[in-house]
């Protein structure tokens, strides 16, 4: 099969489309992820073992299921208790969810290596545990686990054609869709396979940028 400049011109419009949708999950899971991530490892340091057991619990549970199961489950399964979920917003809350788990490690272990004269000096100033956490302790935690996040966020870049499981027109899903409407493989398929390596490489370049920036803070 020769390649085909003019399909190549009549498809981009459409594939960057479902890239534009592709970076929207990405970003708005990323953010999801971050704050639920920061929640999980907060609340498995708590002392209250009702709220440490229950939360290590479905953060394994996560952990130790694939990401594919998880979205089947929200989209899927969930309907048959009454919660209905458009496409867009259940590939969010499982991609979220899922690397949720993983940022709640990262922040587990930034947190662990404040070091315990910070914890002992915010006490002895008569500050709250919430002050503790905003002004002491996250500060210092989070500018060496950045570039582990950065890690996460194309990791879950690269894992966006899964949620073409479950009907999000991402990039993977529209290129799925061109080519089986007009039997032409080669082009969408390549394309596809370009703008994730473009994307990779931009974001490989941003991450190293944050290593040289950020990991120092950690050492």
């Amino acid at each position: 099969m020769e390649w085909d400049w003019g399909f190549v011109a009549d498809i981009m419009p459409t594939l960057l489309q479902g890239l534009k949708l592709t970076l929207i999950v990405t970003l708005l899971s990323a953010v999801v992820a971050a704050v639920l991530g920061l929640g999980f490892a907060i609340a498995r340091r708590s002392a209250n073992r009702n709220v440490a057991r229950p939360v290590a619990f479905v953060v394994e549970f996560l952990r130790g299921t694939p990401l594919l199961v998880q979205l089947y489950f929200i989209f899927y399964v969930l309907p048959d208790a009454g919660i209905l979920l458009p496409p867009l917003v259940a590939g969010v809350i499982g991609m979220g969810l899922h690397y949720a788990t993983y940022t709640a490690e990262v922040y587990r272990a930034g947190i662990e290596n404040v070091p315990k004269g910070q914890w002992e000096a915010a006490r002895a100033t008569n500050l709250t545990m919430r002050q503790t956490w905003v002004h002491v302790v996250i500060p210092q935690a989070v500018p060496p686990m950045i570039p582990a996040l950065a890690n996460y966020l194309i990791a879950m870049f690269k894992e966006t054609p899964l949620l073409s499981a479950i009907t999000v027109l991402e990039l993977m899903n529209q290129a799925k869709s061109v080519a089986n409407s007009s039997y032409r493989y080669i082009e969408p398929m390549t394309l596809v396979g370009a703008f994730f390596l473009a994307m990779s490489l931009v974001s490989v370049v941003i991450l190293r940028w944050l290593e040289r920036r950020y990991g120092r803070l950690g050492k």
